[in-house]
């Protein structure tokens, strides 16, 4: 609904500064019947509706060679430009602005000569359109800033909780060991002492069945004591975390947006958990810089390993020469080094002589 509002006020803006630019051509006594001037103006209307965000290039030419014949559609024209440089790089926005400049100009100067007229006309109109294409840079310049904050800030969150996690998990762990290595070793000897009271045939018989509930009583207590240990060796958050497993499902979804991913997945044996964890994280990132660093380029991941040489996540594709520098570069790399970091592994990136960007990490098969 907010969106149609936005394209409602926009086309309202154009037929407005469409009707100042075609009452402008009346009074110099040019122009076309003015059903002919309606109806262009709406197909400009229209075009700009429909194609602002998809196909802003296109539109913006078509609208500036109906614009030099017509006056109506001129309204239009501003507003395409302005998409121009909201949606694609400077250079395009520049490139399209300078056609219009110079086919406004040579058409003005062959209508009205290099008079006085002629020269007003063409400098409102490109004050005009270089105000709109910087506005429209500035706004781009800002989303873009915006965006690289807020990606910047969600990486640093991920990293803060991927520490607490850790620290969390070994405290777990810390206390899990002590209550094993203390408590287990003293309950076992209780069990132990207790069955040998038991057994002695020289023994009351009621001290006998003391000894056996003692033992009884110990066995539990162990086994009590394990199920205890189990919980503390669990992740504190009780939803299912991803594993090396959940990979497959993975590429599948990204396939399923569109992009060209192979998958090699060849690990042998049962990865631990905790590394097939950090596998999936590191796919799934990687997976996302690529759709935003090279959209539409195919994307190769491959895992593999056992437990001697450990786990290798290899993710590869290729460089899209000349593509915008998206926001927020360099922020999913950080967070993947922090997380092998943490894991104790191993992190190498970069561009490869074979024209492809290749992220390779290694992670000890800890479990």
């Amino acid at each position: 609904m907010r969106r149609w509002r936005i394209e409602g006020a926009l086309a309202v803006v154009a037929l407005v500064l469409g009707a100042f630019f075609l009452s402008t051509t009346l009074d110099e006594g040019g122009g076309w019947p003015l059903g002919v001037e309606l109806a262009a103006g709406l197909v400009a209307v229209a075009g700009l509706v429909a194609f602002r965000r998809s196909r802003p290039v296109a539109l913006a030419l078509a609208l500036i060679a109906l614009g030099l014949v017509f006056g109506l559609p001129m309204g239009a024209t501003p507003i395409a430009l302005f998409a121009v440089a909201l949606y694609r790089p400077a250079r395009v926005a520049v490139g399209v602005a300078g056609v219009h400049a110079a086919s406004l100009a040579g058409v003005y100067l062959l209508a009205l000569g290099p008079t006085r007229t002629f020269w007003e006309s063409v400098t409102f109109l490109v004050l005009l359109h270089v105000i709109v294409v910087a506005t429209a840079m500035l706004v781009r310049s800002h989303r873009r800033l915006v965006h690289s904050l807020a990606e910047r800030a969600r990486q640093a969150e991920q990293g803060q909780q991927l520490r607490l996690d850790q620290a969390r998990l070994g405290e777990r762990e810390r206390i899990a060991r002590e209550m094993h290595d203390v408590l287990a070793h003293r309950i076992s000897l209780l069990a132990v002492h207790a069955g040998a009271l038991e057994v002695r045939r020289d023994a009351p018989a009621g001290e006998r069945e003391a000894a056996g509930v003692i033992r009884q009583g110990a066995y539990e207590a162990l086994e009590d004591l394990r199920q205890v240990i189990g919980m503390l060796r669990e992740p504190a958050d009780d939803r299912p975390q991803p594993t090396l497993a959940d990979v497959p499902t993975l590429i599948e979804q990204s396939r399923d947006a569109g992009a060209l991913v192979e998958l090699e997945l060849a690990a042998a044996g049962p990865v631990p958990a905790g590394v097939g964890r950090h596998a999936y994280r590191i796919v799934q990132e990687a997976l996302t810089n690529a759709r935003k660093h090279a959209p539409g380029a195919s994307v190769r991941v491959a895992v593999t390993g056992h437990a001697e040489r450990g786990l290798v996540v290899e993710v590869g594709n290729a460089l899209v020469a000349g593509g915008p520098a998206l926001p927020g570069a360099g922020a999913g790399l950080v967070g993947i080094g922090e997380r092998v970091q943490l894991a104790g592994g191993r992190l190498e990136h970069g561009p490869t002589t074979s024209g492809e960007f290749r992220l390779r990490a290694w992670l000890p098969w800890t479990p």
